[in-house]
């Protein structure tokens, strides 16, 4: 019921804006007549908690939902899906460590929404729906949101069999795969490439020598240093404000540019892990990344 409700609230409020963009006026601002909060949206909300209320209490007696036979040690059963809702955060656990897709990333997601109106200094669109007035702002966070997060519950949900392995929709779960994954870091997947044996070598205690160390650090500082002149022209292209660098100033700018190459970097990741088995671009005794 969510996926078709988050397609159709993006289609309508998208539909409404592209409406808005060819009047001279938005529609929004025709509308004079108001109405009071309080009684005539209070009581209608009212009244759906309580109708939404009986119809859980009357679905949770009605539908059985037993419980499991009893864990048996002997047996180790494979990795139960988390809620639907917890599935985003499920599925970046096979790129990412732990600590990175449990605590790290979740921290960033919400810290970056909670500081979004202070780094807007956009005056135009408020109020009424409009998409040429706030063309990156609307387009990243559909990306960020629907292409993206809402992508990795449907991946986890409709996609991820027993064993976390990727099924077809026409493919039976009911028979477990046996696939062999091998997954090599970026260092040793170029060593590999270029045939250069020291970036795809191990010492005794299985961890790489320096200089595939230096390898993945120089990507991902080459990869951020892109980011910012790349951003820069993309900020120039959909505001059509070629000082809106300036205008943001570097603490603005940087929280930016630091959240839309981050999440750009999840995708990266996202694609060379199922493409080329990228696992780590970053492989160190002390972090993984």
């Amino acid at each position: 019921m969510m996926l078709p409700f988050v397609g159709y609230y993006t289609w309508h409020s998208l539909r409404k804006a592209f409406k808005n963009d060819k009047l001279s006026e938005p529609i929004e601002s025709t509308m004079t007549d108001r109405v009071q909060v309080w009684p005539y949206l209070t009581r209608i909300e009212f009244l759906a908690c309580i109708i939404l209320t009986i119809f859980l209490t009357v679905w949770s007696i009605v539908i059985d939902a037993p419980l499991e036979e009893p864990a048996n040690p002997a047996n180790t059963p494979n990795p139960s899906k988390a809620p639907w809702y917890f599935l985003g955060l499920q599925e970046m656990l096979v790129y990412f460590d732990p600590w990175m897709a449990g605590v790290v990333l979740p921290s960033f997601i919400i810290f970056g929404l909670m500081t979004i109106p202070y780094v807007d200094i956009n005056p135009r669109g408020n109020g009424y729906y409009t998409f040429k007035e706030r063309k990156f702002a609307i387009s990243f966070f559909i990306f960020g949101f629907v292409g993206l997060w809402v992508m990795m519950i449907i991946l986890g949900t409709f996609i991820r069999g027993p064993g976390w392995e990727l099924y077809w929709p026409w493919e039976d779960w009911g028979v477990n795969k046996v696939i062999e994954h091998n997954n090599v870091d970026l260092s040793e997947w170029i060593g590999r490439k270029l045939n250069i044996s020291a970036l795809n070598t191990k010492d005794v205690l299985g961890n790489y020598q320096s200089l595939s160390m230096l390898t993945g650090t120089a990507f991902v500082i080459l990869y951020y240093a892109a980011g910012i002149p790349a951003l820069s022209y993309m900020l120039k292209k959909t505001t059509n404000n070629d000082n809106i660098v300036k205008d943001l100033g570097p603490l603005r700018f940087g929280h930016v540019y630091f959240y839309v190459w981050t999440t750009l970097l999840l995708v990266l990741k996202i694609v060379l892990r199922l493409t080329i088995s990228i696992k780590y671009f970053i492989a160190t005794p002390w972090f993984n990344l």
